[in-house]
């Protein structure tokens, strides 16, 4: 069974930066492309960022492309997520996820793709 633990959320004020880790157990870690999401209260899940599972291909939301940087360590099973200029409209609920299926060609930045999802971890940006 793959486990997913997201960490470093947390409150911080707006123009601050923050990095969220998400350690993945249970299966090859390095053979699946990870991905970010988050829910901020009263609105649906979105995409966030999302990388290969050789970490070559990255691709960002247009809302925090230039600000957030996805990577992976895959020695240490664990992606991350570094989160700078934070704004008040990042607040949110962040949630990793791991892909589907082995190997996938790309990245992915649709939610149904991913079987496997971490508890969350909440991120409060304040102005």
């Amino acid at each position: 069974q793959v486990q997913l633990v997201e960490s470093g959320g947390g409150l911080v004020q707006a123009g601050g930066s923050l990095r969220l880790s998400c350690a993945a157990s249970g299966r090859a870690f390095g053979s699946y492309t990870m991905g970010w999401f988050r829910q901020a209260p009263g609105k649906e899940r979105e995409f966030v960022a999302t990388i290969s599972w050789s970490g070559t291909t990255t691709y960002y939301a247009g809302s925090v492309k230039g600000r957030f940087t996805v990577s992976r360590d895959n020695a240490k099973n664990t992606v991350y997520l570094q989160m700078n200029s934070l704004k008040p409209e990042d607040t949110a609920v962040y949630y990793c996820a791991q892909h589907s299926r082995p190997y996938y060609r790309d990245t992915s930045y649709f939610a149904r793709d991913y079987g496997f999802w971490g508890q969350g971890t909440q991120v409060t940006v304040s102005s």
